[in-house]
């Protein structure tokens, strides 16, 4: 009867651990929906942006702007890699660290200087762990980023390209596609892209006020920093998206090893009961 004790017992544990991994099922599903309204409003925005910048910029103008320079040799790259402070979203976080380390490698390997700037947790702990020094790590910024903190992350960064002090600006983040999938993607943000052919198409004549120099000047940092912005709303998203793929796995799991623990419970009880009743019976046997 021991093993139908400690049966129930492990019975037990895993209900609980399923009420657990349901209730972390209901508020990543609660937290997703939520992340993508947010995501849905950003991409317009972004795609407009750059549609703006296509129609105004010309070849006189790329040349003036710092923001558009497109280094002969990249020298010193700076990478910004975007992963979450929490875990228990399957291998959401490890997928982002592996991207970030296989682009470290191919800088270094191509003789390029490639420095780490990091936010959230997983990745500062894992890069720390492997020894490499991490210029910028924030865990401040949580499921909900904003746009202060998607300016203070990459201003600095846009600073020192302007100085020159480097040539590329990489962003390693998860792109949310749906929840049950959430690549990692790498997004080069400096220099920044010319428009191509077909975004500068338009067959419309706009008047501005101020001048499209005017107008760029300003245009071309908000980009940028939208860019890093709707970035790290992908990657919100994403995480939700991994999360809650993850926990109801977990769930699904937790309930196929209930019915077969469940199953073994009642033989076991059922085998303790027949021998009971076969003791009795051999007893009232040898009674008469």
């Amino acid at each position: 009867m021991a093993k139908a004790r400690e049966l129930k017992d492990r019975i037990r544990s895993v209900q609980n651990t399923r009420k657990i991994t349901r209730t972390m099922e209901m508020v990543a599903t609660s937290k997703l929906k939520r992340a993508q309204d947010r995501l849905g409003a950003a991409r317009p925005y972004s795609r407009q942006l750059r549609e703006v910048i296509g129609r105004l910029l010309t070849p006189e103008l790329a040349a003036r702007y710092a923001l558009l320079r497109q280094p002969e040799t990249v020298r010193r790259a700076a990478i910004l890699l975007v992963t979450s402070n929490r875990g228990l979203a399957g291998a959401f976080n490890a997928n982002l660290i592996r991207e970030a380390r296989q682009l470290l490698v191919s800088l270094r390997a191509d003789g390029v200087s490639a420095e780490l700037h990091i936010t959230g947790k997983k990745g500062i702990s894992f890069f720390r762990f492997q020894g490499e020094e991490i210029l910028t790590s924030r865990s401040d910024i949580g499921d909900r980023p904003s746009a202060e903190e998607a300016r203070s992350l990459v201003e600095p960064l846009m600073e020192r390209f302007v100085r020159r002090d480097l040539d590329a600006v990489y962003v390693v983040h998860a792109s949310f596609n749906s929840a049950l999938s959430t690549p990692p993607n790498t997004l080069r943000v400096l220099p920044i892209d010319p428009p191509t052919a077909e975004e500068q198409r338009g067959g419309v004549e706009y008047l501005l006020e101020p001048s499209a120099d005017e107008i760029l000047e300003r245009l071309l940092p908000l980009y940028v920093r939208n860019s890093v912005y709707t970035a790290m709303l992908e990657t919100a998203a994403a995480e939700q998206g991994a999360r809650r793929t993850a926990m109801k796995s977990a769930t699904d799991n937790a309930g196929d090893i209930l019915k077969d623990l469940t199953r073994t419970y009642n033989r076991v009880r059922q085998a303790a009961i027949t021998q009971e009743i076969a003791e009795i019976v051999g007893g009232a046997a040898a009674l008469e």
